[in-house]
């Protein structure tokens, strides 16, 4: 995670700039560096990171954001603990902490946006009808 972390802070680096910034105090030796390569070479294959082989000296970059990896985490965990249900996820994290009120809103609008059949948006209502304009007594005339 923390050459994802690196990677969405910075865009893009090498594996020399990761290795550095990962081991600022303890120096990066070749040691080092290798273990970062290799463990650059294991995201890329698990689709993580993206390597731009343009340059001399290769460029890797987060090929997803952190929202998308906590999704696909997070489906991982629903289909090995929960048998790809939500209620147990739920029901445990509202027991272990309870939610706030904005998180129950939060949850609630989801659940709203869920239960909405597939389609365009419904159209806005109507707006109310116009006050009628205000009749005034006639032009005023001047005598000139």
């Amino acid at each position: 995670m923390a050459i994802l972390e690196l990677l969405w802070q910075r865009g893009q680096a090498s594996i020399r700039q990761i290795t550095d910034a990962l081991y600022p105090d303890a120096g990066a030796g070749p040691g080092r560096y290798a273990t970062v390569q290799k463990q650059l070479e294991r995201m890329e294959a698990k689709r993580l990171v993206r390597r731009d082989r343009s340059l001399f000296q290769h460029l890797f970059s987060a090929a997803l954001g952190r929202e998308e990896l906590a999704g696909q985490r997070l489906q991982t965990v629903l289909d090995r603990l929960c048998e790809g249900s939500l209620v147990p996820l739920f029901s445990q994290l509202a027991r272990t902490r309870p939610l706030t009120p904005q998180e129950r809103q939060a949850l609630r609008e989801l659940i709203d946006e869920t239960d909405r059949p597939p389609g365009p948006p419904a159209p806005p209502a109507p707006a109310a009808p116009a006050a009628p304009p205000k009749r005034t007594k006639g032009p005023s005339r001047r005598k000139e």
